[in-house]
């Protein structure tokens, strides 16, 4: 995929595009509430079995620890959010779940090819705000609802599920021009009765929204802190452990920016796919069926997905990942540089946007401040 396709203008990945969130408005609404209330064994063979609460266990005191923190942390104002425009609003979901040994995984989806940007990558739910009043978190429940099925009426969310919302964390900036929020959530599942949870078969199966997702999978949380993959008494993990991460710095417009590159095992984990298959979604399901009969044992996750990822698991686990990274978490300084400068106002379809000399000036004013103040960005 060439620069011109990738999604974030802050890191690398405008040059080696691959891991991308989610943003597209031309989506409906699934009919996963008329499931969960009224129902029926064919639907039942139509969902993906992914939020089992059979697999899920009280938390562990690392986990605990993590969750406490996150739901801690307040971002800095950011007043520049209040200022732009629709066309210029998105967020995206960042989805925890406790596995089997109480250990924090997070929610991941592969997109469809029938997306007009950034088909076939792993990605979060998310997406392009719909009005003015709607909030971040407004925004990626919503888009949570349209492509894996996460019900937005809390009400609506079946027992033994609650969906608590964590935090957010700061802005990224997106090569669309869009400011985009990272929204942390956690999916409890009687983690605190100490009773085992109902079949999530009958209750919380999201169905995977046909426009849009070909595949939701998971991955280790706190692993994206690591080097190497973090393995469990018991668990097989394919290749080498030192399979899962792999990095550089890149000059990116006068500046050092860090690629993370994760390759997230599928062995052990049931990765949820749609059955019924239609245009972009099942060629890109296909393709996963495909890679994996032929040996692919690993779901690579990089871009600013890897990089929020590698964001928030610094903020729940207050640590410094193993590997080397930036600084700095989100692009909130060249946000407000960008917006100063008058670069971004309401979009025009098919008009001209962000320019590489507007980058380059956003990211030198970043440095001069960033240096007056003696912190790094």
């Amino acid at each position: 995929m060439s620069a011109e396709d990738n999604l974030y203008t802050s890191t690398m990945e405008l040059h080696q595009p691959d891991s991308q969130i989610s943003i597209d408005l031309d989506n409906e609404p699934n009919t996963f509430e008329n499931e969960i209330t009224q129902p029926d064994s064919n639907i039942q063979e139509d969902r993906s079995q992914y939020f089992d609460a059979s697999s899920m266990a009280p938390l562990s005191p690392t986990s605990v620890a993590a969750i406490a923190r996150l739901r801690a942390y307040k971002p800095p104002p950011f007043a520049v959010w209040d200022r732009l425009p629709l066309s210029r609003r998105a967020a995206v979901l960042i989805l925890l779940f406790a596995d089997r040994r109480g250990d924090l995984r997070v929610v991941i989806t592969m997109r469809a090819t029938t997306l007009r940007n950034y088909s076939g990558h792993a990605a979060f739910p998310g997406g392009k705000a719909d009005t003015l009043e709607e909030t971040p978190w407004e925004i990626a429940r919503r888009e949570a609802w349209e492509e894996i099925g996460l019900p937005l009426d809390d009400s609506k969310v079946p027992p033994p599920f609650r969906i608590e919302h964590l935090c957010e964390i700061p802005f990224s900036l997106a090569k669309t021009a869009l400011a985009v929020r990272p929204c942390v959530a956690f999916l409890h599942s009687n983690d605190s009765s100490g009773s085992q949870a109902s079949s999530v078969e009958e209750t919380m199966i999201p169905r995977l929204d046909p426009k849009e997702v070909a595949a939701v999978f998971s991955a280790p949380f706190h692993n994206f802190l690591r080097a190497e993959d973090e393995v469990a008494l018991g668990q097989n993990i394919p290749g080498k452990r030192s399979d899962w991460y792999n990095g550089a710095w890149t000059d990116w417009h006068e500046g050092k920016w860090r690629m993370h590159n994760f390759h997230v095992p599928i062995n052990d984990q049931n990765v949820s796919k749609p059955k019924i298959r239609e245009g972009g979604q099942a060629a890109i399901a296909e393709q996963l069926d495909e890679e994996e009969e032929a040996g692919m044992m690993r779901y690579k996750v990089w871009g600013m997905t890897a990089r929020m990822l590698v964001d928030a698991a610094r903020v729940a686990y207050d640590e410094d990942p193993e590997f080397e990274h930036d600084a700095h978490i989100g692009d909130e300084r060249m946000i407000g540089n960008l917006e100063r400068m008058g670069k971004l106002g309401p979009k025009v379809p098919g008009g001209p946007d962000l320019t590489e000399s507007d980058l380059k000036t956003a990211i030198s004013d970043s440095r001069k401040k960033s240096s007056g103040s003696g912190s790094k960005i």
